[in-house]
């Protein structure tokens, strides 16, 4: 596989020296425009009925609502603006959708544009890595893939840290691309800058890429090993800097001044990204019990471990779309270049990105721990970028039959597979899965038997399969992005569904509601977990303790820190129910025997400011 026509052997593409490369001999004048058409109908995806999800995942809405009231609560991701406890991820995602609620008002919309912007930002970027390597037309694929893969299509227009985290994550191969260039460590450390900022939007999930970066770089950098190396080290620091400066300034600061940090065992973030939200998740235990087909089913939590998940009922129609055609193009891609030089471009975006749809997928398909079908959405850019890649760089050397072949093997596949995850929809537009094998079987025959005979009209068979390769993924994913979802888990596709805890804020009693808007206390009420309490307290514009933050059992606030904010006159309701455990259920427990309870809209609630004793 290389950047322009085949060599003189017909068994295989050759390498092809930089100079002569696409990127370099001038842009066309149909890129700009293209790249235009590209950014905007992304925009509009996702922009369009954008607050349709109301408060999305309320969990995430409920911190979101306290960063616009508090600058502390916005710096630590705390759950109420009084800051007792944090979400169980670090804050980077929140202090973008806060800041927007701030600029703009808090609203759906505020909360949700900025995750909208990161999906056309990362577009963009991908776009941009992927034309320094394989030229504007397989950027404009990759883009497109990416933009029309339909777990993008939710995610982007989400409030869960996903959008960012992918956005950062490619900001982070297009820095690593542009490092290529000229050896540059300046685009190398900011390679890792973005992976340390990912880190601190959903912790060791973004250093799944970290081995094809350093990969990538080690084998194609234009520089002696000993300065490669040395600069992956620099890179390293950067690295650890950005990660690092949020996690020192949470140890440094004073434990009885800040939120406790939710999904700890602890209270620091370290402990919850290499146990909760760590090795918890790879390995299962440490509060990660739902995956391998446990708790939830086969969907909810990502059903089987194996080789084949993301092909399997949990994962397929949210990433797997074009999956196959990526790892043809990566085994052919890697096979055809096997005798081109090490600073070989071609080679190079092959192994980052398929280094990180590999590493990325097979992390996925065996992890033990709680894992959701809405995590693909990080080995989204990958598969696009090897899609991109992979259908230019054979397009180019279509006069070798091997090229064809291969090329006509990924759109097959592609069809075919594609036909299947249609059919497990079979209520929804039953014609689209016939059409699409149709013009699927006519365009492979046009490339196999036909392309020599209708050279004139090769232009046309492109555009063909390019629209064929799209055609399903990005009906999923536009009739993904029409329909609002809600709810901690929500997966893609034509029903707007969504599992695990559902959406509280449309379903709490406007009586309960209104009792909520008259307290003047610091906080309106408490309650177990944070999904009854974001309920509470997004429908109220006012304060909630969440007590043990997302499932009700972390130490937070403790049965003697609760006493104390009802002695201080701090908190005039109770509201029983929720998720409760541990110091949650014994704090439930003392409410009950030391306050009268009365019902507000089928809700019981304690009113806290009668007297009662605190011992």
């Amino acid at each position: 596989m290389s950047t322009a026509a085949v060599s003189s052997d017909p068994a295989r593409l050759g390498p092809v020296p930089a100079a002569a490369r696409t990127r370099t001999a001038g842009r066309p004048p149909w890129v700009r425009p293209s790249v235009a058409v590209l950014l905007v109908a992304t925009a509009a995806l996702y922009l369009w009925n954008l607050s349709a999800s109301g408060y999305a995942n309320d969990f995430y809405a409920m911190a979101v609502q306290a960063g616009t009231k508090n600058w502390e609560a916005l710096f630590f991701g705390s759950l109420d603006p009084g800051n007792v406890i944090t979400v169980d991820k670090p804050p980077a995602s929140l202090w973008l959708m806060a800041l927007s609620g701030r600029l703009l008002g808090f609203s759906s919309f505020s909360m949700l544009l900025p995750n909208a912007l990161c999906g056309v930002g990362s577009v963009a970027l991908l776009y941009a890595a992927v034309r320094r390597t394989s030229g504007p037309l397989a950027g404009l694929i990759a883009g497109a893939a990416l933009a029309l893969t339909p777990v993008a299509a939710l995610m982007f227009k989400f409030n869960n840290p996903d959008a960012l985290l992918v956005l950062l994550m490619v900001a982070g191969a297009y820095c690593t691309v542009r490092a290529l260039d000229r050896a540059s460590t300046v685009w190398l450390m900011l390679a890792g800058a973005a992976l340390g900022f990912g880190f601190l939007t959903k912790m060791l999930q973004a250093f799944l890429v970290l081995p094809a970066f350093a990969l990538v770089y080690l084998v194609a950098a234009p520089t002696g090993l000993g300065r490669r190396l040395l600069q992956l080290v620099y890179a390293a620091v950067a690295l650890v800097v950005a990660t690092g400066w949020w996690i020192v300034a949470v140890a440094l600061w004073p434990t009885e001044s800040r939120p406790y940090i939710g999904g700890s065992t602890d209270n620091t973030p370290l402990e919850l990204a290499f146990g909760y939200n760590g090795l918890g998740r790879i390995f299962g235990g440490d509060g990660n019990g739902g995956g391998g087909g446990g708790m939830g089913g086969n969907t909810m939590f990502g059903g089987e471990t194996g080789l084949f998940r993301m092909f399997g009922a949990a994962f397929g129609v949210e990433i797997s779309w074009l999956l196959p055609a990526a790892l043809i193009a990566l085994a052919a891609g890697l096979w055809f270049t096997r005798f081109a030089p090490r600073l070989d471009r071609t080679r190079a975006a092959l192994l980052l990105w398929g280094g990180w749809t590999v590493v990325t997928a097979l992390v996925f398909s065996f992890m033990s721990g709680t894992i959701h079908p809405y995590y693909t959405v990080a080995l989204a850019p990958g598969i696009a970028g090897l899609v991109g890649i992979g259908a230019v760089e054979l397009w180019r050397g279509r006069h070798n039959f091997a090229a064809r072949i291969v090329l006509a093997l990924m759109l097959a596949a592609t069809g075919v597979w594609d036909f299947i995850l249609l059919a497990r929809t079979p209520s929804w537009q039953p014609w689209l899965r016939w059409v699409l094998l149709v013009l699927t079987a006519l365009v492979v025959a046009g490339l196999l038997f036909g392309l020599d005979r209708i050279r004139r009209a090769g232009i046309v068979l492109a555009v063909a399969g390019v629209i064929t390769g799209l055609l399903a993924p990005g009906a999923y994913a536009v009739v993904t992005a029409s329909q609002g979802h809600t709810g901690s888990i929500p997966t893609s596709g034509p029903s707007g569904n969504s599992m695990g805890f559902g959406d509280r804020a449309g379903v709490e009693s406007a009586e309960l509601i209104a009792l909520l808007r008259q307290t003047t206390t610091k906080w309106s009420a408490a309650t177990n977990g944070s999904q009854s309490a974001a309920g509470l307290a997004l429908n109220s514009d006012t304060a909630v303790i969440a007590i043990g933050g997302f499932n009700g059992g972390d130490p937070a606030p403790t049965l003697a820190e609760f006493q104390q904010y009802v002695a201080r006159g701090e908190i005039t309701y109770y509201v029983s129910g929720g998720m409760g455990r541990g110091g949650s259920g014994e704090i439930a427990q003392w409410v009950a025997e030391n306050f009268t309870a009365q019902t507000v809209g089928g809700s019981t609630v304690y009113d806290l400011t009668t007297g009662a004793t605190t011992g």
